[in-house]
């Protein structure tokens, strides 16, 4: 089945990563996007206050300090991924909770053939998966099934891998677990830093995500489904985990 495609993007408020990912999609994507809808980086029931709590407790005063100091850099410099859709003349809307029954609603108007989830901190519920007519994808920052869950990137270089990847799939109601549809395999370098390591992620997310959509759009994507026996789920970070992180010559910055 192939075919135009009408392009939802569900995402999070972030100016750090998100707008250079969008700049490389909307240039191709651009016309066929119906709206890029951004809700807020923070998980269920967790307030901006909590959020930077728990980041100093897992990372330090330093890396709060250096996450502040790159959000305000970046918000400086107008970047964000509102701007990246006003000057590609793309909807950009923001979305407090994606499962409400406006949203939903909101969303049948739109149409979608597919909706794409890129870092978006909210688990789907099935009204949502069920709506757009080919499905929800999802970019995830890791050569699945391997490194399921919260920061991939942090924890392969944590634990010392010399490989990572982005993967693209069908979202199921489990947590990264449906179709495989795309994956992309990279060198993890001996000088890395993790803002590094995200940056290089986002490029090669952004190169695949364009890729998939062009064969979804010939009728000519394949789907394999992830054997999770086969994998593993990493959660947030202890402080333990940051010492190993540590302890492997990694930096955050």
């Amino acid at each position: 089945m192939g075919g135009h495609l009408r392009i939802v993007f569900l995402t999070a408020n972030d100016p750090i990563y998100l707008p250079a990912f969008f700049e490389s999609v909307l240039e191709e994507r651009g016309r066929d996007t119906q709206a890029v809808y951004v809700v807020p980086p923070l998980y269920k029931d967790q307030t901006t206050l909590k959020a930077a709590v728990r980041y100093v407790r897992t990372f330090g005063i330093e890396g709060l300090t250096g996450l502040a100091s790159r959000l305000l850099r970046a918000k400086l410099r107008g970047r964000s991924v509102e701007g990246v859709c006003r000057r590609g003349a793309v909807q950009c809307e923001e979305a407090n909770d994606v499962n409400a029954d406006g949203f939903l609603q909101e969303l049948r108007a739109l149409d979608p053939d597919v909706i794409v989830s890129v870092s978006c901190p909210q688990i789907f519920r099935k009204p949502l998966i069920d709506l757009p007519r080919r499905g929800i994808l999802n970019i995830h920052g890791a050569i699945l099934p391997q490194y399921r869950g919260v920061m991939p990137s942090f924890w392969m270089l944590a634990n010392g891998e010399e490989r990572a990847g982005v993967s693209i799939y069908f979202v199921n109601e489990q947590i990264d677990a449906g179709d495989l549809c795309g994956q992309r395999v990279f060198e993890i370098r001996p000088d890395d830093t993790l803002d590094g390591f995200l940056r290089r992620s986002k490029a090669v997310a952004a190169k695949l995500l364009l890729e998939v959509l062009e064969q979804m759009e010939r009728g000519a994507l394949g789907r394999t489904p992830l054997d999770l026996s086969d994998g593993s789920y990493y959660s947030w970070p202890d402080r333990r985990a940051v010492k190993r992180f540590r302890a492997a010559g990694r930096r955050l910055w």
